[in-house]
């Protein structure tokens, strides 16, 4: 465990190769190398995808036991553990997801919210916390409502709210006693919503962010929960990110996040009374802000360097922020509504990486030792068998520094003949991190070279790299994935004329740009519910994403020609990649009219192209014998076309 000496005006420095952004050294792609493995070889996909999903944890009020999400029976539904360790008890079943699990404070109940189809209209859920049958507490069949909040005296549970005709997202206030909801805020602008973050410990407030849907300005709101009035706590002027996670037990400190600084999100404390900031750290890297323990002596925060997190515990009286010490990969607070255990002693995390599934581990704040709770992974998946992520930096086409992670086959010979995969992140206001990929590591298990570039647009750099695909959508940001797969032909083990590339939603709508404007470099795609025509996409998809969809590209009257420009189906005809299509037919985010044009448009122009659709999903599989199909289907095409005899 390292200790930093931190002054509470700011911290200049963490423990990493950059400072920043723009000190990344550039990767000489010969520098990367295959492991010699006897072990190596391909991943059994069972293995894969039977090792478990683990997520939203929540403590008890005595802090004995936690409760959290995971598929360990097939589906996303709850399951609790006692937080000493021991083997976990099934809370819910459905064949829908259910998440963001909240425990009341007088310990005999959880909330959460359960989705159906993949349909992503959610309603509020309760169950007993001894088990028996759950409540649907909202039951609403044109709302979502989501992530619930207990208020302290568990009278009252927070959430989320949305009308299926709206864009805009609001708080609403359940009363437990007699269920009945109250509406807090009324958004009407098609571009801002809404989010309840934390109650006061005395109840009268909720901090709510109020954020546009580009995510590029937010503020920070006290609301009064018995009238609705709403008082914003960091009034600015232009676009700047102000966003709130906790708030002291005292009331008078709120930790919040801002990039104010440098345009990268830092960690302040906000005084409540004056509106005063005082900086935890000032650096160039994201740092997000976490919660106060119980006492309020200490606080947590964590800070994102090239796509791999540190976590760091801040003690407030020593002014001291110790670095938590978890290995190389993603670290997160996990808990919910906080990381600490109701005592303050311990904490919990999720830790995982290129090579290790998430699972929650406990940390001990008093000794800062830490022991594993959950074991996600199938026994017969040994980490030392998958194929380990390579952090790399490249310039683009006009000198930009773009991240890459890249996994390289073990027992892979230099001789330029094999096959690379390019993985463009969906968003893409969105980032490729350091996590357990198991698309990567099945594929890169049986012999292919996979980089995932944070291509321009990508967040964990900055607002000015965050924006810089504006209106420029599978523009410069397509130029940064040709250069990855020019980067994978430089490393000397992949061949130029085996090349391919996949990914989902922004990830499929990057794909399907690929193939099209730049037709002679892929051999063959596999594209998940990704975009084709921006105009159609207006017509079909939910208001919310349609409020997004145009602070990206504008308005489609106006800027009629960047939605031409920025659309594959402009440029789809020319391409000669085989095409696999894979479809949920729920999605809201990307529907199903996009796939079927795809389809329609490459087997009139005579292009090889196949697609398969997955009933009751959504964006994205979550049942896990669609993801199991889907990864197969995935891997059949990409050994046809990239490994097959043509090649």
């Amino acid at each position: 465990m390292k200790t930093l000496r931190l002054s509470i005006f700011g911290i200049a420095l963490l423990c990493g190769a950059a400072t920043s952004p723009d000190d990344r050294p550039i990767t000489n792609p010969k520098s990367l190398s295959s492991r010699p493995n006897a072990k190596g070889g391909p991943l059994a996909v069972d293995e894969l995808f039977y090792t478990r999903t683990i997520a939203g944890p929540s403590w008890s009020p005595d802090g004995r036991e936690i409760v959290f999400t995971t598929n360990l029976a097939g589906r996303l539904n709850l399951w609790k553990v006692p937080a000493d360790g021991g083997w976990p008890i099934q809370l819910s079943q459905s064949d829908d997801r259910q998440s963001s699990a909240s425990w009341s404070p007088n310990g005999q109940w959880i909330a959460y919210e359960q989705d159906y189809g993949g349909g992503e209209y959610y309603d509020l859920f309760a169950i007993p916390a001894s088990g028996g049958a759950p409540s649907n507490l909202t039951n609403t069949k044109d709302v979502s409502e989501t992530g619930p909040l207990w208020s302290p005296d568990g009278r009252s549970i927070a959430f989320s709210l949305k009308l299926k005709t709206f864009a805009s997202v609001n708080v609403a206030v359940m009363d437990w006693p007699s269920r009945s909801v109250r509406q807090l805020t009324h958004e009407h602008s098609e571009d801002h919503g809404w989010q309840p973050i934390v109650w006061t410990r005395d109840a009268n407030y909720l901090l709510a962010n109020r954020a546009n849907v580009g995510r590029t300005d937010s503020s920070v709101f006290r609301i009064e929960v018995a009238t609705g009035q709403a008082e914003e706590l960091t009034p600015h002027s232009g676009q700047v990110l102000y966003t709130v996670t906790s708030v002291s037990p005292d009331g008078k400190l709120a930790l919040i996040r801002s990039n104010e600084k440098h345009g990268v999100g830092n960690v302040a404390l906000l005084e409540i009374a004056t509106r005063k900031l005082t900086w935890v750290t000032d650096i160039q890297w994201d740092a997000d802000p976490g919660e106060f323990s119980p006492k309020g002596d200490q606080f947590t925060y964590s800070v994102n360097e090239d796509g791999r997190t540190e976590l760091y515990l801040f003690d407030r009286a020593s002014k001291r922020a110790t670095r938590m010490g978890f290995p190389l990969g993603v670290s997160r607070f996990a808990g919910r509504p906080s990381t600490f255990s109701p005592d303050g002693s311990h904490l919990i995390i999720s830790h995982q990486s290129s090579q290790r599934p998430a699972d929650l581990w406990i940390y001990d704040s008093r000794t800062g030792s830490s022991r594993q709770l959950t074991y996600s992974a199938l026994a017969g998946l040994d980490p030392d068998r998958i194929p380990p992520s390579q952090l790399v930096h490249y310039r683009s086409f006009d000198g930009k520094i773009i991240s890459a992670l890249v996994w390289v086959p073990d027992n892979m010979s230099r001789d330029g003949s094999h096959p690379g995969i390019v993985l463009p992140h969906g968003g893409p206001t969105g980032q490729t991190v350091d996590s357990f990929d198991r698309t990567a590591a099945a594929i890169a298990s049986r012999g292919y070279v996979c980089i995932a570039p944070n291509v321009r647009g990508s967040t964990g750099y900055g607002m000015e790299f965050q924006e810089s695909n504006h209106k420029d959508l599978g523009g410069g940001d397509l130029q940064d994935e040709v250069y990855a797969a020019r980067f994978l032909t430089e490393t000397g083990y992949v061949n130029p004329k085996r090349i391919g590339i996949t990914g989902g939603s922004y990830g499929g709508y990057m794909t399907l740009m690929a193939i099209g404007k730049t037709p002679d470099l892929w051999a063959a795609a596999v594209e998940e519910y990704g975009i084709i025509n921006w105009f159609t996409m207006l017509q079909h998809e939910d208001p919310a994403l349609q409020a997004y969809q145009r602070s990206l590209i504008g308005d489609p009257v106006t800027d009629r020609k960047v939605y031409e420009d920025d659309s594959p189906i402009t440029f789809i005809r020319k391409a000669k990649a085989p095409l696999l299509v894979l479809q949920g037919d729920n999605d809201i985010r990307v529907p199903k009219e996009e796939a079927m044009q795809v389809v329609d448009i490459l087997e009139k122009a005579g292009t090889v192209v196949s697609a398969h659709y997955y009933p009751n999903e959504g964006h994205g599989f979550a049942k896990r014998e669609d993801q199991i199909d889907a990864i197969r289907r995935t891997i059949d095409w990409f050994d046809r076309y990239l490994k097959g005899s043509q090649h």
